[in-house]
């Protein structure tokens, strides 16, 4: 089933982007998160020091925050500004350790049959976006094709005009109950990705949205780095959120991941695979994630509306004051430009 208010109808195969924009991409991203500059759009460059500087404390919430690349909060701009995604402002740290016919099966991306070209490493790097013209889809770390084999995916690389909601869900901002309501007004469905905070300090919200026709992955339990749990510990961050969960609902997390801090490497890629998981990366976001500097509701307007591609998995935080007053007008914007929204199910297939 597809939702919102859109044509049941497929656009046709997109052509991913070359080699060459893949190899800039990883370069850009080892080189400190920044992006090559598109045609209509100027390029400005986040460092990781400058963000952790600008990092803002949640009394009660959130006091310590592990991250790629030294332990560094990072965050992810996608309209392109760094690439990598921001502490999910989770909960203080305790421990260190289709289309078809109704009835038929979703039909999931179709990607290209090119050669794959592997970048990614074992270890994990935080996961980068280089963008182009505007409205056309960004080169990540990694190409869709390469992501398919670890069952992860960052885009839909196809040319229907179709969005993926997502949320990462670190602890309630006052703001999720808006964001439900703009969803619902639009029949729009999203995947909320949850710590353990969140599942532990808002289960009615978390109820609601299994209520509403949402999906609820897994942020992991701690939002601890990756690269620092073995095999054992990361199955248990995950299992720990998946039994809240069921502990709250009654019913079964879907099978969706976001990695901590956006950490794109092999090792934990294969692991989540294994345990059953769909990776989700994402190809569009904002500079959300400071509850102390929000950004005005028409600059993240225009961010979004310029950025915004088919295909596009869209990551915004549930703690924004402006992703909680803009929702509604950003959902109607994307749909006067011919978009519709779909759940993941229709592009991981779980």
């Amino acid at each position: 089933m597809r939702y919102g208010r859109r044509q049941n109808t497929k656009e046709g195969t997109g052509r991913w982007k070359g080699a060459g924009v893949l190899l800039l991409a990883a370069f850009l991203t080892a080189c400190g998160g920044e992006r090559a500059e598109g045609s209509d759009a100027a390029s400005e460059a986040v460092r990781l020091e400058d963000i952790v500087q600008s990092m803002p404390e949640q009394a009660g919430a959130l006091e310590d925050f592990r991250a790629a690349d030294g332990k560094t909060p990072q965050t992810e701009d996608a309209l392109g500004e760094s690439g990598v995604e921001a502490p999910s402002q989770g909960q203080p740290e305790t421990a260190s350790p289709e289309q078809g016919q109704a009835g038929s099966e979703p039909a999931g991306p179709e990607i290209p049959a090119e050669p794959i070209k592997e970048v990614l490493k074992p270890e994990g790097i935080g996961w980068g976006l280089v963008f182009g013209d505007s409205g056309t889809q960004p080169a990540g770390n990694a190409s869709p094709q390469e992501l398919a084999l670890y069952d992860a995916y960052f885009l839909n690389p196809g040319e229907e005009k179709v969005i993926y909601l997502t949320f990462d869900c670190g602890y309630e901002n006052g703001n999720t109950g808006n964001i439900l309501d703009a969803l619902k007004a639009h029949d729009a469905p999203a995947t909320f990705f949850v710590v353990g905070h969140f599942l532990e300090t808002e289960p009615e919200l978390v109820k609601r949205m299994v209520e509403e026709g949402h999906a609820v992955g897994n942020h992991t339990y701690h939002h601890y780095d990756v690269d620092t749990l073995d095999e054992e510990s990361f199955q248990k961050e995950l299992e720990d959120v998946e039994n809240l969960f069921r502990e709250i609902t009654g019913t079964e997390l879907s099978p969706y991941y976001r990695p901590p801090e956006g950490k794109c490497g092999t090792t934990n890629l294969k692991c989540a695979q294994e345990l059953g998981y769909a990776t989700c990366f994402w190809s569009l976001a904002h500079v959300d994630w400071d509850v102390n500097n929000q950004p005005s509701h028409q600059a993240a307007l225009d961010k979004l509306t310029a950025r915004v591609h088919p295909g596009a998995i869209v990551l915004l935080h549930n703690t924004s004051k402006t992703n909680g007053e803009i929702l509604d007008e950003l959902l109607t914007k994307w749909e006067e430009m011919g978009y519709t929204f779909a759940p993941l199910s229709e592009l991981t297939q779980k």
